[in-house]
């Protein structure tokens, strides 16, 4: 337990925080007392009015949860205080309305600021900086010598921990199941008054447990780990209604969208190492009221319109949004592609801007659980049909907003031609990951399929550790084969390789329609387990057409390779009219 030195902090969701003379210090530091001038959700609060909590209190109730997790999986007292102090300071590195200006990073390279020699492109990389080189006194570096004996190697362990590299105790602050989420679901919900429905923090507590070295789900096919499902389950509920209600709200969109174009007018009108140098203040130094002044300083009339707007509730009103209910496939393809890469996002946006005089804005769900282990060596999107759907449910989170005082005739041709134009100048340049997991379902489509009359019996994988392995194998092949296409980073420890990127993609192929996943049910030792099978749907089929004109050496690469490894493929074959299904062999 932590042993108090003075009063404990109150606060409104945990109650009483307790807090170590370490703790008591750093929290009196700048770099920590800064984030009380830091929102948590930025300018949520102009539709949601409770929601003006900051990062600090958000900062003290990780650390508290953090503690809880901590003792509640019966760590030694020095791993328990190392969790606390990675959970207090996991969001130091954030900037000054945190996610505008990390949009802003992604859309304009140029301006990213260098440091220890790289290019910075998100609060991560400054957190990392300012937990490594501790700037928080010279009283918390004595007390941290005195109980730990080196301070510099504390706080780079801290620093590890803070960025979820090292299991178990790096689970705690980043993973599917962590003190962060727990914190932020219930602070957000409580101060923004919209219910994210049930988060219970002892039931979630006492679905941890440690095994093989790392924080799984607790529970081997029994009640207790029926408990435990339903409290990760519960998360990803709040998480989805976390997103819909507050980070997808219209009236949010579009301050975030008038705050960002603002922001960019500001920039825009400095050279660009000036603009670096203050970039680095937004991160280190600035609060949201500086921000805010630094745009009304540096930015035109147009910026400084913006931001009257935002003070008195003026937001641009939605004049048309499409999302996966409007966007065909290949829209919602393309969309969710260019959505990752900031630059092409950027000229998206603008060009669409120019046409209809609209703010242009393309949101796409992320957070999606990846890596949340069970006790019997499973994922729980593997074992949880709620989770797999709800898995999907963030997934396919993927729209394009207009905001504008007029009511423009948007048109989705523009969008689709705008988008292809943009894909191909992206492929031209550098590869797209999973461009290459679609080459490879529709190889396996041209290689495995076959037709007769008026069927075809379509391929279907039925083991997606095969995927995992597959993949790995290929980018192994080395400079000149399909490294680049697979640039994907695998580990074995789960014993066969993963990637956590890879199972992403392969969920955004499933959510925008372009791969059918199909749920299975098989016994293994007694037990009865399910799995997912995956095959190319018709739409899939249609778009990685498109896709291998630009690849034409990597799919002969692949087809090659793959004939050689046909006799190895785990898969079974689905009879389907060929007038649904426009898969034919090629």
């Amino acid at each position: 337990m932590v042993s108090a030195v003075r009063d404990a902090i109150r606060d409104p969701v945990h109650g009483s925080i307790p807090v170590d003379l370490l703790e008591w210090h750093i929290i009196r530091s700048r770099p920590v007392q800064r984030l009380k001038g830091i929102k948590q959700l930025g300018l949520v609060e102009a539709v949601y009015p409770g929601a003006n909590h900051t990062r600090f209190e958000h900062s003290l109730g990780t650390m508290h949860m953090a503690g809880r997790m901590a003792e509640h999986l019966e760590l030694p007292g020095d791993d328990i205080r190392k969790v606390r102090l990675a959970g207090l300071l996991h969001d130091l590195g954030h900037s000054a309305l945190s996610h505008a200006v990390e949009g802003v990073l992604g859309r304009n390279p140029e301006i990213q600021p260098l440091l220890r020699g790289k290019r910075a492109t998100g609060h991560e990389e400054f957190t990392q900086d300012i937990i490594t080189s501790h700037p928080f006194g010279q009283e918390a570096i004595m007390i941290a010598e005195r109980d730990f004996g080196d301070a510099d190697g504390l706080f780079a362990e801290v620093a590890g921990i803070a960025s979820g590299r090292i299991p178990p105790l790096g689970q705690i602050i980043v993973g599917d199941l962590d003190a962060d989420r727990v914190d932020f679901l219930l602070r957000d919900s409580h101060h923004s008054g919209v219910s994210l429905g049930l988060v219970d923090t002892d039931q979630i507590l006492q679905s941890l447990i440690i095994c093989k070295g790392r924080i799984t789900l607790a529970g081997q096919g029994d009640y207790r780990a029926e408990m435990s499902q339903t409290a990760a389950e519960s998360m990803l509920i709040a998480r989805a209604h976390h997103y819909n209600a507050l980070i997808y709200h219209p009236s949010v969109q579009s301050i975030r969208a008038m705050l960002l174009l603002a922001l960019e007018n500001a920039l825009a009108r400095m050279d660009r190492d000036d603009a670096q140098r203050r970039i680095e203040l937004f991160f280190r130094e600035y609060t949201d009221p500086d921000l805010l002044r630094f745009i009304w300083d540096k930015g035109d009339e147009t910026a400084r319109d913006l931001l009257q707007r935002i003070k008195f509730g003026q937001e641009i009103p939605l004049a048309a949004r499409f999302d996966h209910r409007t966007l065909a496939p290949d829209i919602r393809m393309a969309l969710s592609t260019i959505s990752r890469h900031g630059r092409m996002r950027k000229l998206f946006e603008d060009t669409l801007c120019k046409k209809y005089g609209a703010l242009v804005s393309i949101t796409a769900g992320s957070g999606v659980p990846r890596s949340m282990r069970t006790q019997t060596d499973g994922f729980l999107y593997d074992e949880s049909a709620l989770a797999a759907g709800l898995v999907k449910s963030l997934t396919r989170q993927i729209a394009i907003s207009f905001f504008s005082d007029q009511q423009p005739d948007i048109s989705l041709k523009d969008i689709r031609e705008q988008s292809a134009k943009l894909l191909s100048f992206i492929r031209s340049e550098s590869y797209l990951p999973i461009d290459g997991l679609l080459l490879l379902f529709y190889t396996l489509q041209n290689l495995l399929s076959e037709r007769y009359g008026e069927k075809i019996l379509v391929p279907r994988i039925r083991n997606i550790t095969w995927l995992y392995r597959t993949v790995a194998r290929l980018k192994d092949q080395g400079p000149g084969g399909l490294f680049g296409l697979f640039d994907y980073s695998f580990h074995t420890e789960y014993g066969f390789p993963y990637s956590e990127r890879l199972f992403e993609d392969i969920q955004i192929l499933v959510a925008n329609g372009m791969i059918y996943q199909d749920q299975r049910h098989y016994e293994m030792e007694g037990r009865w387990l399910q799995r997912y099978e995956y095959m190319l749907t018709a739409e899939g089929m249609a778009y990685a057409r498109e896709v291998a004109s630009s690849y034409r050496r990597e799919c002969q690469m692949l087809q090659e390779n793959l004939r050689q490894e046909r006799h190895t493929i785990p898969f079974d074959v689905v009879s389907l009219n060929i007038r649904r299904y426009a898969g034919t062999r090629a």
